[in-house]
């Protein structure tokens, strides 16, 4: 007997797949069965192709062989690292204090996200450290057209948890930051039922410790029609070097501020770069306060990396 049956992979570790099954089906001793263990079929190696994490697929189940992946479903996107598919929410995560953010780190982390269709929402985490910091750092980005949600009370964790019931539905969102800013212990405490490993701030060099050594993704139950979305655990969002990896053109670069957008092609001049000429309708707004120089001047150290990497820096 042959049979196919859809599902999601939730994780992947040496060549072996989890797949969360669309519809749980019963063995021959009459259990539901709604997870599997598979392998993928050769053919994905030969054609050069690896599933991912987040990747919808076909399973094949055929008496005296092997449970495989037989068909991977086209991507809406894919990230590089971590290796993931699919993804529709990325909340970007920074401490208001200890660590100290670098904006420009954060600022990445939202254009690869804006550049793969991929909604950032904005959490910032220890606002009971300096509430003014948050609130200031909540205000940029507030002004630049996105989600901001601050955490620093049990008040904010449940109201977290609200967001991502009523936005989560059927998506896979995944959190990114850097280590030490509390991603695994913000997730233990919306969402306790997954006691992920925390680790702890290195006091040496105020940067946290990857405790997570693979990407998962959990089941979180949501309040729309289908009652279901998933969040991933990640090792963190590690290649985010514009000098070496090609994640988008610089001409792709200034589509990946949202708030630039109702701007493009109102300058003065047809190839303005938006960083120093005259009667550029970017650098208007930011002397007018429309547009926040914190984000400009990422866009600005962006643009100095993509123009200047040649096509043999590219990977």
């Amino acid at each position: 007997m042959e049979k196919y049956l859809s599902g999601r992979i939730t994780k992947g570790v040496g060549g072996n797949y989890d797949i969360l099954l669309d519809t749980p089906f019963e063995n021959e001793n009459g259990d539901s069965i709604n997870t599997l263990v598979c392998r993928a079929r050769g053919v994905f190696r030969h054609d050069g192709e690896t599933p991912l994490v987040g990747d919808k697929v076909s399973v094949r189940l055929k008496d005296g062989e092997d449970i495989m992946i037989s068909c991977i479903s086209a991507r809406k996107n894919e990230l590089i690292r971590p290796a993931m598919a699919n993804l529709d929410i990325l909340f970007v995560m920074f401490a208001a204090k200890k660590p100290e953010p670098v904006l420009l780190t954060v600022d990445k982390l939202i254009c690869i996200a804006e550049n793969k269709g991929i909604e950032p929402v904005i959490i910032i985490t220890k606002a009971d450290l300096d509430n003014t910091a948050a609130e200031k750092y909540a205000d940029i980005y507030r002004k630049s057209g996105f989600t901001v949600l601050i955490q620093g009370s049990d008040r904010d964790a449940d109201e977290l948890r609200d967001f991502i019931a009523n936005s989560l539905d059927n998506k896979l969102a995944a959190f990114a930051g850097a280590s030490g800013i509390g991603k695994s212990t913000l997730l233990n405490r919306i969402f306790p039922e997954l006691t992920l490993e925390t680790g702890e701030i290195s006091k040496k060099i105020s940067r946290g410790k990857h405790t997570t050594r693979c990407i998962s993704l959990y089941p979180i139950e949501t309040a729309g029609e289908l009652g279901k979305g998933f969040i991933a655990d990640t090792p963190g969002f590690s290649m985010l070097d514009f000098e070496r990896f090609d994640f988008f053109s610089n001409d792709e670069l200034v589509y990946t501020f949202r708030e630039f957008s109702d701007l493009i092609g109102k300058c003065r001049y047809t190839k303005c770069s938006h960083t120093k000429e005259e009667g550029c309708a970017i650098l208007e707004a930011v002397k007018s306060g429309k547009i926040t120089g914190e984000r400009h001047e990422s866009f600005r150290e962006l643009r100095s990396i993509l123009k200047n990497k040649h096509e043999w820096d590219k990977k």
